[in-house]
């Protein structure tokens, strides 16, 4: 899709924006952070002021963040070509949080004031920066890339979020020709309108200066969002932009989600019937009228005759000593004959270690003078 200028957009659903949030946390400690800076004379940042603003680069940024460097006066000063690729001129990518990175983005920060810019017009500067990073999420959207979350940090004694068409009451720096004093102009219009279309969250602190003045170092979060527009299409139908986005974006971490949502109810579910008691019904051939049960736990095993107590239940056989053991390993059932004994499984003689498949088995244990003693056993699991 072809990029172009974005304009704010239709209201997203709760849906939508919760999807939103979603595609952000894939890509979490990665945003845009906006170092907005008045660079009149009457903001000159004082030792306090350039204090706090090292700590939001040393101590606020993470690794992935993308940082714009953003000087405005009566305009946006950024000395390079902007695009609608890039907005708000180049970032600076913070890969990590060390010294170069640091300052790589301290060097860009203008630092002291410049007498040759004058007269804050704030509205312009409003509307500029959050058209502008609204414009790059979107940009991310028609490329089928992850968005983010964004905040600018505002340095400048100017107000933020006046009403349109601002007096010098207000604001005696703005210009006396800018447009943004007429409160009908289309810029007054549409930067109200991007201060109502982006979800803004705002914190400031004042910085007193050595002149007896003052200025805010103001923080305005944006949640993750794009602009929804939605059209008509043939046949009853619409088109629109951001359920088709979440669906490109979400639908291989929402299967990744569900495998292992499965993954962890199949071992929920594996874990309860391996804790489940197994119980043995026991029916001995020439006295069927006289039935046993005993039962049998997970790693747990039953003898065939005398274990000299080790074991809770036993299973008499003809003789003293021990034929052999049922042991349950899981959802298998073994049958462990005891060396140089005579023991049979569904008559067959057993004389290792032998998976016992079926519910339903006979054991025989013949005694010395091969007289037969069959048992039948049904498990009940």
């Amino acid at each position: 899709m072809t990029v172009t200028r974005i304009t704010p957009g239709q209201l997203l659903t709760s849906r939508q924006k919760f999807g939103l949030d979603v595609v952000s946390i894939l890509v979490y400690g990665r945003r845009d952070v906006v170092l907005a800076i008045d660079i009149t004379e009457s903001v000159g940042l004082n030792d306090q002021g350039r204090i706090r603003l090292r700590q939001i680069v040393e101590d606020s940024l993470k690794s992935g963040d993308y940082v714009y460097v953003v000087p405005f006066a009566q305009d946006i000063v950024l000395n390079e070509v902007t695009t609608i690729k890039n907005p708000l001129g180049t970032p600076i990518y913070f890969s990590r949080n060390n010294t170069d990175n640091i300052n790589k983005i301290l060097n860009k920060i203008p630092l002291t004031s410049n007498p040759n810019h004058y007269g804050t017009d704030i509205q312009k500067a409003e509307l500029t920066i959050y058209q502008g990073i609204a414009q790059i999420n979107q940009n991310r959207l028609y490329k089928n890339r992850p968005i983010k979350p964004q905040s600018v940090v505002w340095v400048t004694d100017a107000p933020l979020f006046t009403q349109r068409g601002i007096t010098s009451d207000i604001w005696i720096e703005t210009p006396a020709n800018s447009p943004f004093r007429i409160a009908e102009s289309p810029p007054s219009k549409e930067r109200e309108n991007w201060i109502n279309a982006l979800p803004l969250k705002k914190r400031s602190l004042i910085i007193d200066t050595q002149n007896n003045k003052d200025y805010k170092l103001s923080v305005v979060d944006i949640q993750p969002t794009v602009q929804e527009f939605c059209t008509p299409a043939p046949g009853g139908q619409e088109t629109c932009l951001v359920n088709p986005y979440l669906l490109k974006q979400l639908w291989l971490p929402s299967l990744i989600s569900l495998l292992i949502i499965a993954v962890c109810i199949g071992s929920i579910l594996n874990f309860h019937t391996l804790q489940k008691k197994w119980y043995l019904t026991i029916t001995i051939k020439d006295d069927e009228d006289q039935q046993k049960k005993y039962p049998l736990p997970n790693n747990e095993k039953i003898p065939l005759g005398d274990d000299s107590g080790k074991c809770i239940y036993s299973i008499d056989v003809p003789g003293e000593k021990l034929r052999a053991y049922l042991e349950r390993k899981g959802k298998k059932l073994y049958l462990v004959p005891e060396k140089d004994s005579i023991i049979e499984l569904n008559n067959k003689r057993i004389k290792a270690r032998t998976l016992i498949s079926s519910s339903n088995f006979t054991l025989n244990c013949p005694d010395g003078r091969h007289k037969e003693y069959e048992i039948k056993i049904k498990i009940k699991k």
